[in-house]
């Protein structure tokens, strides 16, 4: 029976993928609680991480139709996450990149914006806007529309 539960798991995950996810957060605590909670709230796998703009940009160039959502902090050890954000213009329609920063401020969303990133959430007061912007990738990435 285990043999049978694995295959019908397997067979759920192969009509049903889940969200990809590159991670780029250089706070070890941030990115230890976005990791499961992505994984637990919406099945998401996490591909990867990063903690510098030129980390990011190197896995994103050789990973560069392999991943369904990218989370960009801007304010990174190394470099910015605007560097990144406006490394992925380009992208597939169905890649989508949120950042997810300390500093929202509508000065900081305009850049972002202009930048190419789809949508920008303040760490502190607006998870479950992201939970939920994820959770709505997730069900388009399922039904094969995205």
């Amino acid at each position: 029976m285990p043999h049978l539960r694995a295959c019908l798991q397997r067979l759920r995950w192969l009509m049903n993928p889940p969200l990809t996810v590159f991670l780029v957060e250089d706070n070890s605590h941030v990115r230890l609680g976005l990791i499961p909670a992505l994984r637990d709230l919406i099945g998401a796998q996490i591909l990867a991480t990063a903690e510098s703009e030129n980390e990011a940009i190197t896995w994103l160039a050789s990973h560069k139709e392999g991943w369904d959502l990218a989370v960009v902090e801007l304010y990174l050890k190394r470099g910015t996450g605007l560097g990144v954000v406006r490394w992925t213009n380009g992208r597939p329609g169905r890649q989508k990149v949120a950042v997810l920063t300390d500093y929202p401020t509508e000065a900081t969303r305009r850049r972002c914006q202009k930048a190419g990133a789809d949508a920008v959430f303040d760490k502190e007061t607006e998870l479950d806007q992201f939970i939920a912007f994820c959770q709505g990738l997730s069900e388009v990435s399922a039904a094969g529309l995205g």
